[in-house]
């Protein structure tokens, strides 16, 4: 595997740990929240340089469907993104403290509770939407194709993914992500494990969710040139 590869995955992988422990920010306390924003803001700007052959050629070739969809979530990404950055340097009382911003709080600290959760689905989605690559990269690295193996991944995507359906409503995401709620419950006694286990699962789900749509997608367009 190239280096250039390499680096992307623990891009990737970095950004995922990062995301998991940011929204777990009430219990890993304010200043590690607002480094470990600065952190994924570094990682993102990486994920870009790394990939930026795709972002140079955005206005290049046939759009088909999939293609549409992929850059309209990537778009969605990007400015959840901005959202999360904007209110988190408003909101900061650590790292830009210094910054001499007075004012807009709350407007900020809606708009960074609604774009950092619904940049959580959104990236989950996104990552769904690349899962084919990333199976890709793990069957060059495996010894050659294994039913059994092929079920077993399923059998545990499908565990992940009902756990996920099932943390996704009893920690109350919906109403986070629709803004019914304008604060997020935390259990101050919970074990950070088991918070990180839930929305993992939740992210299960959704990188779930993108990769069967995105597949639906493929056999939509492949079945219309066969027609």
């Amino acid at each position: 595997m190239k280096g250039k590869q390499i680096g992307k995955i623990l891009v990737d992988i970095g950004m995922t740990i990062v995301l998991l422990l940011l929204m777990a920010y009430e219990l890993i306390g304010q200043a590690v929240h607002e480094w470990l924003g600065v952190g994924i803001f570094v990682l993102a700007v990486a994920h870009h340089v790394l990939n930026g052959r795709w972002s140079r050629s955005l206005l290049k070739g046939r759009y088909t469907a999939l293609r549409v969809w992929q850059t309209a979530l990537a778009g969605l990404v990007l400015l959840s993104m901005l959202g999360s950055m904007v209110s988190g340097v408003i909101l900061s009382r650590q790292v830009f403290a210094f910054l001499p911003i007075s004012g807009g709080r709350a407007f900020a600290r809606n708009l960074h509770m609604i774009s950092a959760y619904w940049g959580f689905v959104l990236m989950s989605l996104h990552l769904g939407f690349h899962w084919n690559m990333m199976m890709g990269m793990a069957r060059k690295m495996t010894k050659g194709p294994s039913l059994a193996r092929k079920w077993a991944l399923r059998a545990a995507a499908l565990l992940m993914a009902g756990y996920g359906a099932s943390a996704f409503f009893r920690r109350q995401v919906g109403a986070y992500l629709l803004m019914t709620s304008h604060f997020v419950f935390f259990d101050y006694e919970e074990p950070l494990v088991f918070f990180l286990a839930d929305y993992l699962a939740i992210m299960g789900l959704f990188v779930c969710i993108g990769h069967y749509v995105a597949e639906e997608i493929r056999f939509s367009g492949r079945r219309k040139l066969s027609e």
